[in-house]
């Protein structure tokens, strides 16, 4: 996280290291030889995984959402030789390739950490941290969602 409280430095690092995985795996990902769901769980298993590694900490915006969904559709796109001037669904694209977009998996990873965390015990500095709340008036604008606000929609 930077010093104004969100991620976007770490969502762009991120999708260029999942773009980097994808080009190392473009041959096996592009081959007609190999099923498309063998190819899916590729993408999903190295690619998607270098993309979404620490992801559940990120403060989610809706800006960070759209750059991972876009990323992932032009390499989904790229896997099929498909351009976006066809018009294709992407949700079609990835049922075929037996994908879950990247949100909805974000949005587990999530529920799995804040599950993790909540477990651990009470005078961890983790779940400290995640509880406490800072006093004093903060920035002007509509106040950051917290934790468990982003939790609770996501569950």
């Amino acid at each position: 996280m930077s010093v104004d409280r969100d991620a976007d430095a770490a969502v762009e690092s991120r999708i260029r290291i999942g773009w980097n995985k994808f080009r190392q795996l473009v041959p096996l990902l592009t081959n007609k030889d190999i099923s498309l769901t063998v190819r899916g769980r590729l993408c999903s298993s190295c690619v998607r995984s270098s993309m979404l590694h620490g992801s559940e900490t990120w403060p989610v915006r809706k800006e960070t959402e759209v750059a991972l969904l876009q990323a992932e559709m032009r390499m989904v796109r790229w896997m099929f030789g498909i351009k976006l001037q066809d018009r294709v669904p992407s949700k079609r694209l990835r049922e075929r390739l037996g994908l879950d977009d990247t949100i909805s998996v974000q949005q587990q990873n999530t529920l799995r950490w804040y599950g993790y965390v909540l477990r651990k015990e009470v005078n961890d500095w983790v779940k400290k941290c995640i509880e406490d709340e800072v006093d004093g008036a903060g920035p002007r604008g509509r106040p950051k969602k917290t934790c468990g606000e982003i939790v609770e929609k996501d569950y």
